[in-house]
This record gives C-alpha cells, structure tokens and sequence, in this order.
C-alpha cells in the first residue's frame, strides 16, 4: 500500500486449543478504506476478527494500530484504542431497551451519539423503549452495529453482518454501511454473502483453510465471474 496503513496484520497463526485455524493471515486496512474478508463458511474470517480484537489471540505473528503492536492485548484495552467489534451473534443485551443498550456503551464525546446514531437507524428511533430480545434480527442487527458505534471507533469490525437476514434487510444494512463508509469510517468486512460485500468493499482478501488465498481490489472480483466462481463457489 502507498500509505501506511492503520490496521497492519502480519502473518499470525491462531488456534482454538490444539485446533490450529490461521496459517500466516496478514492483511492491511488503510484510513477510509473498507476492506472483505470472503470465503466459505469455516475458512477462518471470524478467527481473524476474533484475532484482532484480543478474544482468541494469535499464538505467533503480529497486529498493530497505528503502529502500535497490540497483539495478544485484552479485548477492553483494543476497544479503547479505537476499533470497535460487531460480532456475527451481535450479543445485545437483551432485558434492557434499546435506549439502554446504547447509552450503556456511551464512551465520552465524539461524533457518534444516540440522536445520530438514530438517523442512522431511524428504525430505532421508534423502538427506544422496547428490550432487546423482543426484537427481530434486523433490527438486533442494527442496534448492535448502532452500540459500537457510540463507543466512536476508528474502524469498524463487522463480522457476518447479513447473516440470517431477509434480503430487503440485507439490502437497507448495505445502503447503512456504504453511509458509514462516505463519511470516512473504516471498516473491515468479514462476508460469505458475496454480492453484498462486493458493492461495498474498496479490496477484498479471500481466505481458504485459514489462509490468504486472493487479494486485491474489489473490481477484480466484480468483473471476473470465472474468478469469483473459482474461489468463492462451495
């Protein structure tokens, strides 16, 4: 990349007990960038997110922001550096209402507060009252992305954010994020669903048995079928 990137992987090998999943994964995010994960279901995206994050630190390798290595940093200690974690099962908290799920992950001041993330998602707007678990999985979907966002993270994880979500919903999640892309947030997009992160994502790696198998920009996949077909096709 030309510049220095604020996100910088660098060959880490991950593994749940004696069950090792990455093998030598390094990626790059600059600012401004949204950058895909894609691959098969089990290939290794959410481990790489779960990676960075701290949850399941890499055995060897590195990861740093903004030049600061944070490899094997606890989860709180990566979060207050700047990177946010919207986890593919969104864990919102369900006995609470969504005006509580979002002022509970408040964090200072910054850009992103309850009123804008509510013209964000203005589906939450009329929904402030109600608990999290009597909403549908759209809507938990949004109030999870919404929560991080009041933390005012430099990047954005998003992990399988379509996941599970009826198409007319996946498609105004993606109007919602490519939003948050044109206002400048960085984001790293973990996706099986291919055409939804190809029309969001500036470069995409593709991941196979836990290791880089393709990168490069996303018009690359977007107009060659044969290669999409190839690398992406169960």
């Amino acid at each position: 990349m030309s510049v220095a990137p604020l996100l910088d992987v660098r060959d880490i090998h991950t593994a749940y007990g004696l069950s090792r999943v990455l093998f030598g994964v390094s990626l790059e995010v600059a600012a401004g960038e949204c950058v895909c994960l894609l691959g098969r279901n089990g290939v290794g995206k959410t481990t790489t997110m779960r990676s960075i994050i701290g949850l399941t630190p890499p055995q060897t390798g590195r990861i740093a922001w903004k030049g600061t290595d944070i490899t094997g940093w606890e989860p709180y200690r990566v979060a207050r550096t700047g990177i946010g974690f919207v986890p593919e099962d969104r864990r919102i908290f369900a006995e609470l209402t969504v005006w509580e799920n979002l002022d509970v992950a408040r964090r200072g001041t910054g850009r992103w507060t309850i009123e804008r993330v509510f013209d964000l998602f203005p589906m939450l707007r009329e929904l402030t009252s109600r608990q999290g678990g009597f909403l549908s999985g759209g809507e938990q979907q949004m109030l999870t992305i919404a929560r991080t966002l009041m933390g005012n993270p430099e990047l954005l994880l998003l992990d399988e954010p379509s996941e599970g979500l009826a198409p007319l919903v996946v498609d105004h999640l993606q109007e919602q994020i490519a939003l948050l892309k044109r206002e400048g947030l960085t984001i790293l997009l973990a996706e099986q669903n291919v055409e939804f992160s190809l029309a969001l994502a500036d470069r995409v790696y593709v991941l196979e048995k836990g290791a880089i198998r393709f990168s490069g920009p996303a018009a690359t996949l977007r107009d060659d079928e044969a290669l999409r077909h190839e690398l992406l096709t169960i």
